[in-house]
């Protein structure tokens, strides 16, 4: 009997464990057939699903940012306490992550970043969680100010 694959359910799996090569490799430094090794398969199954690395880097980006968006806010806690857990989650992967983007947005315009879905993806998870938090009129001052703030911190070297 052929073996029966839930295609949606293997993307995911497989775009999920590549954003673990993303992080340690950057974007430059990746290539599909060292992503395809990486997790096991071959560079034909995962052009299969993934035609291009763009296409698997927005993947990863939607399994990523799924997951940080999940039940993020407490309702039951205040707006500080909000914001002082939303800092302290972006800081873990702060640095790793800055690295990715500009890694990834290197080389691009202004034009071609406001049009990437993988920028818009993850600006609408953020600008969401911190519309909860704050309200959509502070939303986009308050999400300023905290990665400034985080970047500030990482190249201060705190």
């Amino acid at each position: 009997m052929p073996k029966i694959v839930d295609h949606k359910a293997h993307s995911q799996d497989l775009a999920q464990r590549a954003t673990k090569y993303f992080s340690e490799h950057g974007y430059a430094g990746t290539s599909m057939r060292n992503v395809a090794t990486y997790l096991g398969v071959s560079k034909s199954a995962l052009y299969h699903y993934f035609p291009t690395k763009e296409d698997l880097f927005l993947a990863c980006t939607k399994e990523v940012m799924a997951t940080f968006d999940e039940g993020f806010v407490d309702p039951e806690a205040t707006e500080e306490q909000n914001l002082a857990r939303l800092t302290d989650v972006m800081r873990q992967d702060f640095p790793t992550e800055i690295a990715l983007v500009c890694d990834y947005l290197r080389g691009k315009s202004a034009a071609e970043i406001a049009g990437d879905e993988a920028m818009q993806v993850s600006m609408e998870v953020y600008r969401k969680v911190f519309a909860e938090i704050v309200g959509e009129g502070r939303a986009e001052e308050v999400m300023a100010r905290l990665f400034g703030e985080l970047l500030l911190d990482y190249m201060s070297g705190r």
